[in-house]
């Protein structure tokens, strides 16, 4: 996504939110001497939802192994479709690009906020600070270095690209996302290294100013999109690997995410 001209806001921080969101039905955290597996990748293909219409990839077979003695295809995709990572350069002048991220960087723990009854009512709604306390009183403090992930259940929507977008009459766009109040109280209370949402954006679609964005990348962290499968790992206790393609001065570009447990 692109933005003429946006006005990073100065990050003044209160005390955290005591008012706890009402908690949903959630899986338990990981149980010692329980693992499991779990991909959170959305197939890269032509018809998944992009930010804008018109951003779609296009793909053609470029040789088979009837004609060639081997098959090949030819992509042409922006970095920032599917399952993706922004890097800090995407929002901020001098960040760094894909290649600079460290393993150490890519591989987290990974803890869930569950926002999904919420969302099905409040399209616009946000992961907000009260959510980060509640999620703390029901699990346990959220890791230094984690991934902070938003389920909202808006992965079930991808087939239909208007549902995913939520697009309106006047073309605005209505998911959820973090309120950068609460990714700044992630940064500076908790230390973590990344955000991670099953949307277009870890901004609300309804925002303006991609405010979460800029004070993300603006502290050094990145942010991955369109994550499916959230619903299916622990709250608390997985370990998040994103295998993000390391392009030459990357604004971002596409991953193979998975959560171990």
């Amino acid at each position: 996504m692109c933005v003429d001209k946006v006005t990073r806001r100065s990050l003044i921080f209160g005390a955290a939110a005591t008012a706890a969101a009402v908690a949903t039905p959630a899986p338990a955290q990981a149980a010692p001497g329980r693992s499991g597996l779990q991909d959170l990748t959305h197939v890269v293909t032509p018809s998944f939802p992009a930010f804008e219409p018109g951003e779609e990839p296009s793909r053609r077979t470029a040789t088979t192994v009837e004609k060639d003695g081997y098959y090949m295809q030819e992509w042409t995709i922006l970095e920032h479709f599917g399952t993706h990572v922004d890097a800090p350069a995407h929002f901020t002048a001098g960040g760094r690009t894909s290649e600079e991220l460290s393993l150490s960087e890519l591989i987290t723990p990974a803890v869930v906020i569950d926002i999904a009854r919420r969302a099905a009512r409040e399209p616009d709604t946000t992961v907000t600070v009260a959510d980060l306390v509640a999620y703390e009183r029901k699990h346990d403090r959220i890791p230094r270095n984690a991934a902070v992930l938003m389920f909202s259940g808006w992965a079930a929507k991808a087939g239909d690209a208007a549902a995913y977008r939520g697009t309106d009459s006047a073309g605005k766009l209505h998911f959820p996302g973090f309120s950068v109040d609460a990714c700044e109280w992630l940064l500076t209370k908790r230390g973590i290294r990344s955000l991670g949402v099953d949307t277009l954006s870890i901004d609300p679609g309804i925002s303006a100013g991609f405010e979460t964005h800029l004070a993300l990348t603006g502290a050094d962290r990145y942010g991955v999109e369109n994550l499916a499968g959230l619903d299916r790992i622990p709250r608390h206790g997985a370990t998040l690997t994103v295998g993000l393609i390391p392009y030459l001065d990357g604004s971002g570009g596409q991953a193979r995410v998975f959560a171990r447990w």
